[in-house]
């Protein structure tokens, strides 16, 4: 795979909040995705979520609880647990899983 500069290709995606797959490493996959400010409905898994913002801010929220996730951060979201993003979330994320 050649060098990817995740955050160009997430400005460069039409819609926001429709991930890419980037590739796969270890079993894993590397999707980058562009937050444009609007909210993201809650979603469960049945894997743990790692979700690293590039660039910008994701405002996570857990039930009533808004975890600030800011550009550098990552937060891994266990299995199981239902979570939502809340309006405000811009910029570039980085979602890995299986």
């Amino acid at each position: 795979m050649p060098l990817t500069n995740l955050v160009s290709l997430a400005e460069s995606l039409p819609t926001s909040w429709r991930s890419t797959l980037v590739g796969k490493a270890a079993g894993a996959n590397f999707k980058v995705l562009r937050m444009d400010g609007s909210a993201y409905p809650a979603e469960v898994h049945a894997f743990d979520e790692a979700l690293l913002v590039l660039e910008g801010q994701m405002n996570l929220r857990f039930d009533e609880t808004v975890v600030p996730v800011m550009a550098g951060d990552v937060y891994i979201v266990p299995a199981g647990v239902s979570h939502a993003v809340a309006p405000g979330s811009h910029g570039t994320l980085l979602i890995i899983d299986p």
